[in-house]
């Protein structure tokens, strides 16, 4: 078996992404304010970390980082969120779409 492209794999996943989230949250989409005043914001109780954001950002105005557990039952050795990189993100909306917690919102910048 031939070693798996991941570059083009990750491509190949961000516009089937960008396909389902277009076609199944066109009216949600439609009433998020975005744009160049606008820009995103990840409430980081909200974040599970599940990557989403970063897939469908065409801008890499998103960046995980680890942060410190919540909670103290749970032992894992990564507890990952995200972060918006202010000044590269262009308001586009995506992430926001893609956000299983909706823990994404748009604010003014």
């Amino acid at each position: 078996m031939p070693p798996v492209d991941l570059t083009l794999r990750r491509e190949k996943e961000r516009e089937k992404i960008k396909h389902q989230l277009s076609s199944a949250h066109e009216a949600r989409f439609e009433s998020i304010e975005g744009g160049e005043g606008r820009v995103a914001f990840v409430d980081r109780d909200g974040c599970i970390g599940c990557d989403q954001c970063t897939i469908v950002c065409d801008d890499k105005a998103i960046e995980m980082y680890d942060a410190p557990l919540a909670s103290p039952i749970l032992e894992t050795k990564s507890n990952r969120k995200a972060k918006i990189i202010r000044d590269a993100c262009t308001g586009c909306r995506l992430c926001i779409l893609a956000c299983p917690t909706d823990a994404i919102t748009m604010i003014d910048r």
